[in-house]
């Protein structure tokens, strides 16, 4: 892990190509409201999810408050496809993110349709 990056820092980030922004919590949270341009690997499955990170040049670990994501920063960085990434943590989590920038919710990135496993065919 290379450490902690804060809320400003990843919004900047979100306008480059090669980072990745990975929510870790579960995917009903996610599904709600996220990060513009994050991906799902809830915690529970990174170990077995970690080599979709592979080729990543920068990767962000998110989560609610900022304390989590610091142990998944840890997992990924450990991990021998990630060695060449910068690997870190966001700072404040979430709700850091909040008290600053719109999360995108299911409403806003979803054009009126639903998706998903429970969404109606």
């Amino acid at each position: 892990m290379d450490g902690e990056i804060t809320v400003e820092d990843v919004r900047d980030l979100l306008e480059s190509d090669g980072v990745r922004i990975v929510d870790i919590r579960d995917e009903h949270s996610f599904r709600r409201e996220r990060i513009p341009g994050s991906e799902n690997v809830p915690f529970s499955e990174l170990p077995g999810r970690v080599e979709e990170l592979d080729g990543a040049d920068r990767i962000v670990t998110v989560c609610p408050h900022g304390k989590a994501s610091v142990q998944a920063a840890r997992l990924i960085g450990s991990y021998e496809g990630a060695t060449d990434a910068r690997v870190e943590s966001m700072a404040g989590g979430l709700e850091a993110w909040a008290d600053r920038y719109e999360l995108e919710s299911a409403a806003t990135a979803d054009s009126g349709g639903a998706e998903g496993p429970d969404a109606p065919f």
